[in-house]
């Protein structure tokens, strides 16, 4: 098992001589915000083979991810070592954060045996720094108005380095902040809880900071660190939005204090914030900087891959979306042939108008062994399965063109063409991908009751 280490002070200079000349711009790579999360997310790190190792505790629960490792060259060999580290914790591995690249790596070194997700809420937003200090051209033309209009409004502003003796005036702003924004409590506190440790490291976490005052009051602050030699990230920004303007103006202000070094300023995710993402996209970012996962597949989950690219031959991203976000074994009934999966179906959980209702969903069979009733077996004990628990009905959707299936799902009981709505949380796409050509074939256990003209399916994982 690998030897990693809580994140200390003293390990800066170790671990920056890895994060500062990769040319990474992920905001979970500086130190800053490694040192100052660690009570969420307890991480630590590790020198693996000349590579930079950041573990860590998902959204602060039992499952540990691995950061990109961070060093020089192909970190594809190492892949190993963290795998047996997961295990000796009882878990997968998940590497977090990776880039592009990142994936390349893996997919080259480890072909199929990963499956990979991002999430654009936590997609970071890198501008040049150019861009924000200048907010030149026509497309930055209503930042300016309105700086224009704060700077008439409050002709004694002011800009402020962020300095020991303000900080109690930040928190108490960040306090005025915290109330208007109660909804996100939790969240929240953990931010205060790593603003204070911001402020009390603030020169050992080689952090920089600018204030905004109208007058004596303060009206914004904003501090941040690097990310590598030439990115700077922002990790706070807080304003007293009274003054409409402050957040733009301390924007501005801030990005123009920065060392002409700081080519690109990261001002992090919008974490599915749709009022943050608009701001955000509002400056221009020059891109995102992508943070996919790699989650390391079971032996079943790797079956049920190889079989569904053989049978409907979708897309990799799909499949690993549909394994990562809600494929379970015990929802998998599958037959064996020849000692490998020949087929399979999977019993997914929904709220319809019919009630408590299954979706029999990625009905197949590998093409090597159709023609021997395997699906047809699975179908049976599917449908047993489903009257021993007692739901209320069971759903399924043949596949569009193939007209032969509805008389051979009819045989379990399957009738009518219904139009089927799909709800999800992440809006994955149960149906054909064609919604207009999605009819689901119905089993109810009264089937003396009129059907619904159309069916609403809300997946209840």
């Amino acid at each position: 098992m690998i030897e990693f280490r809580p994140i200390r002070l003293e390990d800066r200079p170790v671990i920056e001589r890895y994060t500062m000349p990769s040319g990474i711009c992920n905001c979970d790579l500086a130190f800053a915000n490694m040192f100052c999360w660690q009570s969420v997310y307890h991480s630590a790190w590790a020198e693996i083979d000349g590579f930079l190792v950041i573990r860590f505790h998902i959204d602060g629960g039992e499952r540990i991810g691995y950061m990109q490792p961070v060093g020089k060259g192909d970190f594809g060999p190492i892949v190993p070592l963290l795998r047996e580290d997961a295990h000796a914790h009882g878990q997968r591995l998940r590497i977090i954060g990776l880039t592009d690249e990142g994936c390349e790596t893996i997919r080259r070194m480890h072909a199929g045996q990963f499956a990979f997700e991002s999430d654009r809420a936590l997609e970071d937003y890198v501008y040049r720094a150019d861009d924000l200090r200048n907010l030149t051209g026509r497309r930055y033309q209503p930042k300016r108005n309105h700086i224009n209009r704060f700077t008439a409004e409050y002709p004694d502003h002011r800009y402020e380095e962020l300095t020991p003796d303000r900080f109690d005036e930040c928190m108490a702003l960040e306090r005025e902040w915290r109330r208007a924004h109660e909804g996100h409590t939790s969240e929240l506190c953990a931010e205060q809880r790593a603003m204070h440790l911001a402020f009390r490291h603030f020169g050992e976490l080689g952090l920089t900071g600018g204030c905004l005052y109208v007058g004596d009051r303060l009206a914004a602050f904003t501090y941040g660190s690097a990310v590598n030699d030439h990115t700077f990230d922002t990790h706070v920004e807080k304003a007293d939005t009274s003054f409409d303007g402050a957040f733009t103006v301390i924007n501005k202000l801030f990005a123009q204090h920065l060392p002409g070094r700081f080519t690109l300023i990261n001002r992090e995710e919008d974490l599915g914030i749709n009022g943050l993402r608009q701001a955000k996209l509002s400056y221009h970012p020059a891109f995102l900087q992508h943070k996919f996962t790699a989650i390391r597949l079971h032996p079943d989950e790797l079956a049920c891959k190889e079989l569904w690219q053989k049978a409907f031959g979708d897309e990799e991203s799909f499949i690993d979306s549909f394994l990562i976000r809600y494929y379970s074994r015990r929802r998998m009934l599958t037959a064996e042939c020849e000692g490998r999966t020949a087929a399979m179906l999977h019993l997914v959980p929904f709220d319809t108008e019919l009630g408590r209702t299954t979706y029999i969903y990625g009905v197949a069979t590998d093409p090597a062994f159709r023609g021997r009733g395997l699906a047809a077996r699975l179908l049976g004990e599917a449908v047993r399965l489903i009257d021993e628990r007692g739901d209320d009905a069971a759903f399924l959707i043949p596949t569009p063109g193939e007209e032969w299936l509805r008389s051979f799902y009819g045989r379990f009981g399957f009738e009518g063409a219904l139009p089927v709505w799909f709800v999800t949380y992440d809006g994955f796409d149960f149906g054909s991908g064609d919604p207009a050509t999605d009819r689901a074939m119905i089993r109810r256990r009264d089937s003396a009751a009129p059907p619904p003209e159309t069916l609403t399916a809300t997946c209840t994982l």
